[in-house]
């Protein structure tokens, strides 16, 4: 997905500078761009409400958290860094999932939107792959 106007609009600096609790807004939103997208592409003819709880399965904190477990040991030490930031990040308190499930989560939304906002677009969709993997093929 590409927005001609907000190219190169953060280096990764700049992103880093942010408060990762809006990196994990703004990978919130690509994580559910991607995920929607995924599941209408492979349901086509699935009616919106099985779609929906389909996309739930993805995107509740305690599967986010449950992918990022399994994704920790393939980031590397900037990415780590970002998603221990976001999972460190003072937050609200959850209402359908326990803390550290929803801290871990965070940590994940944010270094979705850590590489998104810095254009690392093959890194994302490595990363992408491995969650469908995970998803569909190892479990």
């Amino acid at each position: 997905m590409e927005f001609e106007m907000l190219k190169g609009k953060f280096t990764r600096d700049s992103a880093r500078q942010l408060n990762p609790l809006v990196l994990a807004f703004v990978g919130d939103a690509i994580y559910e761009i991607f995920v929607r997208t995924y599941i209408v592409d492979k349901n086509r003819d699935m009616s919106v409400h099985k779609l929906h709880l389909e996309a739930i399965s993805f995107v509740k904190a305690h599967e986010q958290s449950e992918l990022m477990k399994k994704i920790l040991d393939d980031l590397s030490e900037e990415e780590l860094s970002i998603y221990k930031r976001g999972r460190n990040s003072k937050s609200a308190a959850p209402k359908n999932a326990n803390m550290q499930e929803y801290r871990t989560a965070t940590g994940f939304e944010a270094l979705l939107g850590y590489l998104y906002l810095t254009e690392q677009v093959d890194r994302l969709n490595s990363l992408f792959h491995r969650i469908i993997d995970i998803k569909y093929i190892t479990t």
